[in-house]
């Protein structure tokens, strides 16, 4: 698989599968999802990662424990690949509260403190001064993390795109933007919101580093992303990638799609993220098909796990609902 020159990604045997199974995983769970929203065992808004997988999975493999995450409302994903246990992700999903954020946050809404992520956000742009806000409480402490935030290219045309990469540039606080740009702000073409469609560029205009990439092609998103996580860490300031990619599914599961050309849609899945890598590694020795049929298995079991898990999982009582929604609330 072609990927920039200087990559820091080692493509043995091993990472090749970790990679094909991070982007399996979250693409097998998303199905489920969205077999179960049609079934109503999924209830609200649901809004599926489908197509964006090698964006996810690229940019986690530059992070590490330390470092913090801020997601948007498509962020089963990025839950997955952070390590977040499928089981209390889809346990979320059905309001259990056994789900990562006690059943009441929802698909828009997960959150793992022990992982360091700071949620997905329902808000667009919202995640990107929760971002900031982090990177600096690290850099304040003297602490070595790397804040990470997610957002798609929507979000540049709201104020807090524009104020938080401001102020991460004058600050050079150590947090990373991803934007992961997949042309469509719900229904609207990026190029009939922004008059300046190379996002990469307008970050450059803050002084900060910027690079756009192949957001379909896990390597090249992981190489860039450990490129911007060294130079955040040796204390270079804020950097931003924008990974260029699509999403295959509706921008959600209400969402008819009449604003693109199935033709369109059918042209970008040629470039499937997942088959894409999958059959270069193959080419290229680093797997067999019997791997790949091995990852499939194990996938199917861990997302049935995870479905039983929630089926099995326990409402909230009605006289606890009230906790924690304001500051007299019991803790």
């Amino acid at each position: 698989m072609d990927h920039p020159a200087g990559t820091k990604v080692q493509l043995n045997r091993d990472h090749c599968l970790t990679l094909l199974r991070e982007m399996i995983r979250i693409r097998r769970f998303e199905e489920k999802c969205a077999e179960l929203y049609t079934v109503e065992k999924i209830r609200g808004f649901l809004h599926l990662y489908i197509g964006q997988e090698a964006v996810a999975v690229g940019v986690m493999q530059a992070l590490g424990a330390d470092d913090a995450v801020v997601a948007t409302y498509r962020e089963h994903g990025h839950a997955l690949a952070r390590g977040i246990p499928a089981t209390r992700i889809m346990a979320e999903m059905f309001g259990k509260q056994e789900g990562c954020s006690g059943g009441r946050g929802g698909s828009m809404h997960l959150f793992d403190k022990a992982n360091r992520f700071y949620g997905g956000n329902a808000i667009v742009a919202g995640g990107l001064p929760l971002a900031a806000g982090l990177a600096l409480a690290d850099q304040m402490q003297a602490k070595p993390g790397v804040s990470t935030c997610f957002f798609g290219e929507g979000a540049a045309a709201e104020g807090e795109f524009h104020e938080t990469l401001n102020l991460a540039a004058l600050w050079r606080l150590p947090v990373l933007f991803v934007c992961e740009n997949n042309l469509y702000a719900m229904g609207t073409a990026l190029g009939l919101s922004e008059s300046e469609t190379d996002l990469a560029a307008k970050a450059a205009s803050y002084r900060i580093a910027s690079e756009a990439v192949d957001g379909m092609n896990v390597v090249e998103v992981e190489a860039a992303a450990r490129r911007a996580v060294d130079s955040i860490r040796r204390g270079d300031g804020p950097r931003f990638l924008e990974c260029r990619t699509y999403r295959f599914r509706a921008h959600s599961m209400f969402d008819p799609q009449l604003y693109r050309d199935k033709s369109e849609i059918e042209i970008w899945m040629k470039r499937d993220p997942i088959v894409r890598f999958r059959d270069w590694a193959l080419k290229a020795g680093e797997m067999h098909d019997a791997d790949v049929t091995r990852i499939e298995a194990d996938v199917a079991a861990e997302v049935a796990q995870a479905v039983e898990f929630a089926e099995n999982g326990t409402w909230e009582p009605v006289d606890t609902l009230l906790h924690h929604v304001g500051a007299e609330s019991r803790l």
